[in-house]
């Protein structure tokens, strides 16, 4: 997992590097200030040695610039090159997200992601700062403090070469019990998350229903839970510092009482104690600084684990087996006994034994219950999901021949939950076809019936649209994603329940443009209302994951119980 997680510091492995030898820098300037105070102390006071006293004075404060100068060098580096690193793994993984398919993302939730993307990716750059950092500085201070602290008196030294490996057992139990906490924390941190996002995303529904006070407190619920979390995670910890507090004033009060002793006996002069006393401290402090590490690493693993997760994830729709070469002529399609699980299950089907031929420009029809698999269906088409068994044929090929950016970019989907972007009008309508020029847009909209009210704001198709497009209608955003997917000029085009917020003028007038302006392009249109798909070339009943009937209006108003059920119950409604 280091391993793997180390390959982002590219472009920031020099930085990365120069870190630690600057703090090296800082820690030989630090370890050798005492040792030249205890000359002060026990040489130049004495004798009353003035000059000498301000020369190694002098040098001290030399000493202590050089080692301020490293401490910053080295602090800078440290955050230029974590902030690096995790610009680039922040990159790599929203990257692997956007790779995945429905079925992996179908396993996160869209809060842990974020999550991951945010907080856990935050906590492993903290860590990566530490590491190039202070676990180059603290071991280092710790071995050359008591390098300096054993020459000057090994006898003394027995105190605290007792006391380091009680305190570092003491501390790797601690970061042992503290991790599966940990883990679990941030599992609590999704969960406010999720219920965060659910919340804003559905703050109108909440405003409506006068429901504040009920959310606020299911979140107060959620924040609770992850306080509780994050106390059962961090009280193993807070027992480090009154535990390296307590060992520090022990060593000190031994070393202050055996040491005197020396010094009354003539066996240890007074600098050299109270540089001895200084050695301790900066022990001490060393293992301290090394606990923090230890503390925010194993917070980090806990992270890194998640990402990781993600990192590995491998996607379930890919371009094995693809012909590079492959492009879709045509939009015909062609089901072969297509069965479809979301599970993967066979005992579990969302579509049984589906055998269906379209030919490249028909307007089919697609009518059904809720459950019946109406959107599964058309989501085999782009290879959003694979088939269980069976298989989907485009233009004569097995949908999984093409490279699937390939076979997307053939097909205009607009789909059940309409989707806009913060930004313009224009940029929203330009993910339809980048390059497209201002008469090609203002063509799409008309035929999605969707200019004259662009027009008819003041900035027209500068618009600048709210996050979701919350600043227009659900009618408006319906037409604007159906004249994104115009844009394509694609061979296939479904529109998934696409015209349920427009009048039936409206509607009416949307299909007419697709029979005239896609005449050679494959139109599958997903309706609840009879009238929207009643002039379809063919009119596809499904029922409970199956195709109950296949033709045209007259012909299942004639013939099919669920078509005639439909329909008279909705003529009925409009009486």
């Amino acid at each position: 997992m280091l391993k793997k997680l180390l390959a982002y510091v590219r472009g920031y492995t020099w930085s990365s590097i120069l870190t630690p030898l600057t703090v090296m820098g800082e820690v030989i300037l630090e370890v050798f200030i005492p040792l030249y105070m205890s000359k002060i102390i026990d040489v130049g006071i004495p004798n009353a040695d003035l000059p000498y006293v301000l020369r190694t004075g002098g040098l001290m404060v030399l000493m202590a610039l050089g080692a301020l100068l490293f401490g910053v060098l080295g602090a800078r580096l440290a955050v230029y090159s974590s902030n690096g690193a995790a610009k680039n793994l922040r990159l790599a993984l929203f990257d692997r997200i956007e790779s995945l398919s429905f079925k992996n993302t179908d396993k996160f939730s869209t809060a842990t992601l974020v999550t991951r993307l945010t907080n856990d990716i935050t906590n492993v750059q903290q860590s990566y700062q530490m590491m190039i950092r202070l676990l180059a500085r603290s071991p280092l201070m710790l071995i050359l403090a008591t390098i300096f602290a054993v020459r000057i008196s090994p006898e003394l030294s027995v105190i605290i070469l007792c006391a380091i490996p009680l305190l570092g057992g003491a501390m790797a139990l601690i970061t042992k019990l503290a991790f599966p906490r940990f883990e679990a924390m941030l599992k609590k941190y999704d969960a406010m998350n999720a219920r965060t996002q659910e919340t804003l995303i559905a703050i109108r529904v909440v405003k409506a229903f006068v429901r504040g006070d009920y959310e606020t407190v299911r979140f107060n619920e959620s924040a609770a839970a992850l306080k509780n979390a994050q106390k059962r995670a961090e009280k193993l910890f807070i027992i480090a510092s009154p535990l390296m507090q307590i060992s520090m004033y022990a060593c000190i009060i031994g070393v202050i009482w055996l040491g005197g002793g020396h010094v009354l006996d003539g066996n240890l002069q007074s600098g050299s104690l109270i540089s001895f006393i200084t050695y301790i401290s900066q022990i001490l402090m060393s293992l301290m600084m090394i606990t923090m590490a230890f503390v925010n690493f194993v917070l980090s693993s806990a992270s890194a684990e998640r990402i990781c997760e993600v990192l590995d994830e491998t996607p379930a729709i890919n371009d094995d087996g693809a012909a590079p070469a492959l492009t879709v002529d045509n939009g015909g399609i062609q089901f072969d006994d297509v069965c479809f699980s979301y599970a993967d299950d066979p005992g579990n089907l969302t579509l049984s034994h589906i055998n269906l031929s379209i030919r490249s420009g028909e307007l089919i029809g697609i009518l059904g219950g809720s459950g019946s698999g109406k959107t599964s269906l058309v989501q085999l088409i782009p290879r959003l999901y694979d088939v269980l068994s069976g298989s989907v044929r485009v233009a004569g090929h097995d949908v999984r021949e093409y490279p699937v950016e390939t076979l997307r970019e053939s097909i205009g989907m607009v789909l059940q939950k309409n989707v806009l972007f913060s930004g313009t009008i224009l940029d929203n309508l330009r993910w339809g076809k980048p390059d497209a020029t201002q008469e090609e847009i203002e063509a799409a909209c008309r035929a999605a019936a969707a200019h004259d009210f662009i027009m008819g704001f003041p900035d027209g198709y500068q618009t600048v649209l709210g996050q979701g497009g919350v600043n227009v209608s659900g009618g408006q955003k319906q037409r604007l994603c159906i004249a994104r997917a115009l844009l394509r000029q694609p061979k296939i085009l479904i529109l998934d329940d696409s015209t349920s917020a427009v009048d039936t003028a409206t509607d009416a007038a949307i299909r007419h443009a697709l029979r005239t302006e896609l005449p050679d392009a494959t139109k599958l249109i997903i309706a609840q209302r009879v009238t929207s798909i009643m002039d379809a070339d063919r009119i596809i009943v499904m029922h409970e994951g199956a195709i109950d009937a296949v033709g045209t209006h007259e012909t299942l108003l004639a013939s099919n119980k669920i078509y005639q059920e439909v329909y008279h119950s909705q003529q009925k409604g409009v009486a």
